[in-house]
């Protein structure tokens, strides 16, 4: 299911990518991302920075590994080694220039105490040079937040797909996502893959649309996760008032 449901162009360039750093501006987590302050701004201080919010709703993790990808071109991505407990969680996505410039997903209340570039097993963060750093492949210019086990369900939708079109091969983009996204302007989706089963999908635009972004956790003091965070490199500082020179 899932190998027909990437896109053939981005097999490939996924396959190099997936495990690889990627040159950014440095390690230092403070440095590899300056938009930490936006899960910490009150929708007044947003606002007043030319920012616009889009609560989407919970995405349901029924098992508290989170997946992060490109919902067509890599779907087959591990989950975070870093895991959470089983439950819903708001997602919200932060809006400039037109774009989705950040997507968050909330497991408490507060500030993060410090943040954490999140991985994947296999990606080990001391193998990083100052001008590196990981993340995750765009290839479809989508982004998403799902339960590893929510995966099952898109298959099980797409043979749901497959069996009412057996002459030909099931698309589930066009099939399935197209008309959810259409209905937000193409902007983003809660996606459930099979009505009546716990276990959805938040699929968002992903800033200037492809290429490889990093997501970090962002920490209490106990070492709690409050919130996971997507940079999608549209803004700096968390302003959306003046165009950054990335």
């Amino acid at each position: 299911m899932r190998d027909r449901i990437m896109r053939a162009a981005g097999a490939a360039f996924c396959a190099m990518v997936a495990f690889m750093p990627v040159s950014a501006l440095a390690f230092d987590v403070n440095k590899a991302s300056s938009n930490f302050d936006l899960v910490s701004l009150s929708d007044a201080e947003l606002s007043a920075r030319s920012l616009k919010t889009v609560d989407m709703g919970n995405v349901e993790l029924t098992s508290g590994h989170i997946v992060a990808a490109d919902p067509l071109a890599q779907p087959d991505r591990p989950a975070f080694a870093r895991t959470v407990p089983a439950g819903d969680y708001p997602v919200r996505l932060y809006e400039a220039f037109g774009r989705v410039a950040a997507a968050s997903m909330r497991f408490g209340e507060g500030k993060p105490d410090h943040w954490e570039l999140a991985t994947v097993p296999g990606q080990d963060i001391a193998t990083l040079k100052d001008d590196e750093i990981f993340g995750y492949p765009v290839d479809a210019g989508l982004g998403s937040y799902m339960d590893a086990d929510t995966l099952d369900l898109i298959g099980e939708r797409e043979q749901q797909v497959q069996t009412q079109k057996p002459d030909s091969d099931a698309n589930y983009y066009n099939d399935v996502l197209a008309p959810e996204l259409d209905a937000n302007k193409g902007v983003y989706a809660l996606h459930r893959p099979v009505t009546g089963k716990k276990g959805n999908v938040a699929i968002f635009w992903s800033g200037s649309g492809d290429g490889f972004y990093p997501v970090f956790w962002g920490m209490d003091k106990e070492e709690h996760p409050l919130v996971l965070l997507t940079d999608f490199q549209v803004i700096e500082n968390a302003d959306g008032r003046r165009r950054p020179n990335l």
